[in-house]
């Protein structure tokens, strides 16, 4: 990751001052700081070049794949989805959606109805599998294939869930650079609150690696490590919002969610308590519509670091087609990037979605040698 990070500087450093970027970033003294704000310039690079597969098996023909999401409220999650709907509209598959409704009984519910249906694959939907290892392993018993987005922290195949492949971004690589920004955009003086919600393992060790990267920082502080569910976030953050800003004033200058969802329901209170650019958020995914709206407008959200969400939707098609047809899992796994207002545009476009433009459905199309 280090090596992408100098690959694509020059880049993302010129990119900035053609825009006419106005980055604040005079050098430090602290080296930490100085190498933050190498590594957030070079991650808001344009990212056109496609990286991933350009080989892999045909089309496995008329298959039936359910989705099972962690919580159809979820931004992240229904922009995967979409991905799937729209790669599946080429492969003629069937692609059902059940909802998890953000809860472990819900959760098991609609896998225990998708097993009953016998489809051939299931797709666990940014939830935490280790809840259902019963469950899974009948699926597996059953001859259902598994792939997931977001399930684990780590991308790749987990023997463990038998889960043939685990579609997500490096989510330390994610957090850690969600941490950076508020490193370079303070200097090194950043004091922070961290968001969670420790129902699921990726967003704990994600909030752990923000915890971990601001303690690197000399200057910096670890205000309060917060762990609150996403479900509840409509219920909790208006008042926990309000409970923030009474207990820290104006040391309440960043924080760093493991989602967008927060920020949503916590930009309506601090636009109430009138306050003005502080505390800048800073959110380590998904890169929701309306965190980009945000963003755009500088209305309560500084950053964000998505995840190509309609890609990984149609990856995890091409993880499945490879695991029907008997073959390896193509190992590819998105390159980490930053969102701020100065490259939204491009970035964003008219949907206010991270989409790269380096050729991604023409690639997997290819591979399955359909139109």
């Amino acid at each position: 990751m280090k090596s992408y990070f100098k690959r694509h500087f020059k880049h993302s450093l010129l990119a900035l001052i053609t825009m006419g970027a106005s980055t604040n970033f005079a050098l430090a003294n602290d080296p930490f700081v100085e190498a933050a704000k190498q590594q957030v310039l070079a991650a808001t690079a344009k990212q056109e070049k496609w990286d991933g597969p350009t080989s892999g098996p045909k089309l496995q023909q008329g298959k039936t794949v359910i989705f099972i999401a962690s919580d159809m409220k979820n931004g992240g999650v229904l922009g995967v989805i979409d991905g799937m709907k729209e790669a599946v509209s080429t492969t003629g598959w069937k692609l059902d959606v059940l909802d998890g409704a953000g809860t472990v009984n819900n959760q098991l519910s609609a896998l225990n109805q998708a097993i009953a249906r016998k489809p051939d694959a299931i797709v666990i939907g940014g939830w935490n599998p280790n809840v259902a290892k019963i469950p899974l392993k009948k699926a597996v018993k059953n001859g259902i294939q598994l792939v997931a987005w977001h399930a684990t922290p780590t991308p790749g195949s987990d023997e463990k869930y038998n889960i043939f492949y685990n579609v997500t971004s490096d989510s330390d690589e994610i957090a850690r650079l969600s941490a950076l920004q508020a490193v370079a955009k303070s200097d090194g003086k950043a004091k922070v609150v961290i968001l969670t919600d420790s129902l699921y393992e990726i967003a704990l060790r994600k909030a752990t690696v923000m915890k971990e990267v601001i303690e690197q920082c000399k200057e910096c502080e670890v205000l309060e490590f917060i762990d609150t569910p996403l479900a509840d976030t409509s219920s909790r953050m208006p008042s926990l919002t309000f409970s923030l800003l009474q207990k820290y004033g104006d040391d309440f200058q960043y924080t760093l969610a493991i989602n967008d969802l927060y920020f949503d329901f916590m930009a309506p209170s601090l636009r109430s308590a009138n306050k003005g650019e502080m505390p800048y958020n800073i959110s380590a995914g998904d890169g929701s519509v309306t965190a980009y709206q945000r963003i755009r407008n500088d209305d309560k959200q500084f950053a964000t670091v998505p995840e190509p969400l309609n890609l990984h939707g149609w990856q995890l098609v091409d993880e499945l087609n490879r695991a029907f047809a008997n073959e390896k899992p193509s190992g590819y796994v998105t390159p980490v990037h930053l969102v701020i207002k100065e490259n939204v545009a491009f970035d964003g476009g008219e949907k206010n979605l991270y989409d790269p433009k380096n050729g991604y459905k023409d690639a997997y199309k290819a591979i399955w040698g359909v139109k």
